[in-house]
């Protein structure tokens, strides 16, 4: 008999009224039993980073994304292109933020420093793409654009998320294969160093104030 673990029936009791809960345990099972290889046709799956020369030159000085009250889009904006999915199947696409490292930062003398012991992850920092579930054949298209991800400091509403000021964080793409509740799983996860951000309520270095 499969046994449901702790995390998972955490997430589906704290969801159990959320009619996208079965996505986000499809991360987390992906994340704790580790990458799903799919189907042969996804095992030839890329993912592109776009506008990796302007990601590149922010994340030279250490990039900074606001965050407010009433939450503030992205720049430069996550957009990814992605290849070797079944155009068939169906798939949702997701984003989550997540804390890369054990500090909270304060901008020093022109530089960005550790200042102590990280707050606790904000909860559900999870955002999934208004246009899935959709055809691989969608996806593959165009590029998939994330420019209505709004990030905030305040309890996220809907199309927000909630990040702790003064942490940095780095953006995940999951790619989720949608089927009946029990065929949900995560085909693949993409991250990419060169977009990792401090969240922050004013921007601290001005050369990265637009």
């Amino acid at each position: 008999m499969l046994m449901k673990t702790e995390n998972e029936e955490a997430i589906m009791k704290r969801d159990k009224h959320n009619p996208l809960s079965h996505l986000l345990l499809a991360v987390n099972n992906e994340l704790s039993a580790g990458t799903e290889k799919g189907d042969p046709t996804e095992k030839r799956l890329k993912v592109h980073l776009e506008e990796q020369e302007l990601w590149s030159k922010f994340d030279v000085l250490t990039n900074e994304m606001i965050v407010t009250k009433n939450g503030r889009r992205m720049f430069p904006v996550f957009k990814v292109s992605v290849s070797g999915l079944d155009p068939s199947a169906m798939y949702s696409l997701l984003v989550d933020f997540v804390q890369v490292d054990q500090h909270r930062w304060k901008y020093v003398n022109g530089e960005w420093v550790p200042g102590g012991k990280p707050e606790p992850p904000a909860p559900n920092s999870v955002y999934i793409h208004p246009e899935s579930p959709n055809f691989g054949a969608h996806w593959m298209k165009d590029a998939v654009n994330f420019s209505k991800v709004k990030l905030t400091n305040k309890t996220n509403g809907a199309g927000m998320i909630m990040l702790n000021s003064l942490h940095k964080y780095e953006p995940r793409l999951h790619i989720v294969k949608v089927g009946s509740k029990e065929e949900h799983k995560t085909i693949t996860t993409h991250s990419f160093p060169q977009t990792r951000f401090i969240a922050v309520t004013a921007y601290q270095n001005e050369e990265v104030r637009l």
